[in-house]
């Protein structure tokens, strides 16, 4: 009885983290929105700069602690590994998303973003000659028909950009995909919370050289209003939910955990509408479903094997 009261509240305990991780990663579009609605003109580079460096130091001081019990010894080639997956998934992914948030709604963002556990499954069978099997091709076209649902509604309102935005988002999840892929051999090594201390602040560092190199040091004086964005989308939308999402996989496991955190896109949306005004209608809801239904069922088929 013991025991089965134990599991009970972990699961409770995980769900609960894995939600509110999810929340706080959706309203990262939300927040780069508004920021880029401010007067001052802020662009992509800038607004990364500023959320990375008020994120650094948590991921240093993270990535100082005692070593995991459960992580390996690492080699020359694990660092190379790593600085290179660091660099893909944290910064390049940034970099296109961000960007991509400039020419699209946050919605759609977010939906576009969130096909990346479909392009796991496409690059496992590429990459390791995985077979797809029928209810994952299931699964990919459901969630495809949901975006492309979504996208054919939001063409008519949007800008000349969409296909542009559209474009710079889904290479964001396909590189997010990339890592995802790449990164599973390597977190063994170093421990899953010492692996995202080390890519993130890896990433944090490319941030700031790409920043240095491309725009002057004043243009990181932004009005307050953007200030106060940035650092939000710093704690709230990146260090607090990477570890609420870090505790909450290791009581439920990463399955479970991607299932409950289709919640994120629900958020964006949810948010999207009270926040910035953006519309949500039938059909857009109804993509939505089919998006989050087919990466639920992706999550339970991988679970299932």
């Amino acid at each position: 009885m013991d025991t089965r009261l134990h599991d009970t509240r972990n699961t409770l305990i995980g769900s609960a983290l894995i939600v509110l991780g999810a929340i706080g990663f959706s309203a990262k579009s939300v927040l780069i929105k508004l920021a880029y609605a401010d007067g001052t003109q802020v662009d992509a580079i800038t607004l990364m700069t500023l959320r990375m460096a008020m994120a650094l130091p948590f991921f240093l001081a993270v990535a100082l602690w005692p070593r995991e019990p459960d992580a390996r010894g690492q080699r020359a080639g694990d660092w190379v590994a790593l600085t290179l997956l660091g660099v893909s998934g944290y910064y390049l992914a940034s970099l296109l998303d961000f960007t991509g948030l400039v020419y699209i709604s946050a919605g759609l963002e977010r939906l576009i973003l969130f096909l990346y556990p479909t392009l796991v499954v496409l690059l496992s069978a590429l990459l390791y000659r995985r077979p797809i099997g029928r209810s994952q091709r299931l699964a990919l076209a459901l969630s495809y028909a949901g975006i492309l649902l979504v996208f054919g509604d939001s063409a008519p309102l949007a800008s000349s950009d969409l296909d542009l935005g559209a474009g710079l988002v889904f290479a964001s999840a396909v590189v997010f995909a990339l890592f995802l892929t790449g990164s599973g051999h390597f977190i063994p090594r170093f421990g899953s919370r010492r692996f995202t201390a080390y890519s993130m602040s890896i990433a944090c560092i490319a941030t700031g050289a790409h920043f240095i190199a491309s725009r002057p040091l004043a243009q990181l004086a932004v009005s307050n209003r953007v200030f106060g964005l940035a650092l939000m989308l710093a704690v709230f939308s990146t260090v607090i939910p990477a570890f609420l999402m870090n505790a909450g996989i290791r009581r439920l496991g990463a399955d479970r955990a991607s299932i409950i955190g289709t919640v994120g896109p629900v958020a964006t949306l949810a948010m999207a509408w009270l926040v910035l005004g953006e519309t949500l209608g039938l059909v857009k809801v109804a993509g939505s479903a089919m998006v989050l239904g087919g990466v639920v069922l992706v999550s339970l088929t991988r679970r299932a094997r």
